[in-house]
């Protein structure tokens, strides 16, 4: 199964850097940051993350695109 990025899992979801900010409790600057490898999400905000697209844990990958 071909893994997704945090950015793919969340259009995939229709949601924005904001709708998924704000479902998470975090800033939308945050998200961007993860989603961009520039910080690395920590696992208890994988979990929401998870929880708030609906994706498993093993069908993420925290590579940001083009950063393999």
């Amino acid at each position: 199964m071909k893994k997704v990025t945090l950015a793919g899992a969340r259009v995939s979801c229709g949601m924005t850097q904001d709708d998924l900010a704000d479902k998470m409790g975090v800033s939308r600057s945050t998200v961007n940051a993860w989603e961009t490898g520039k910080s690395e999400i920590k696992p208890v905000y994988l979990l929401a993350f998870c929880q708030a697209t609906g994706f498993d844990e093993d069908q993420i990958t925290l590579c940001p695109e083009g950063q393999h």
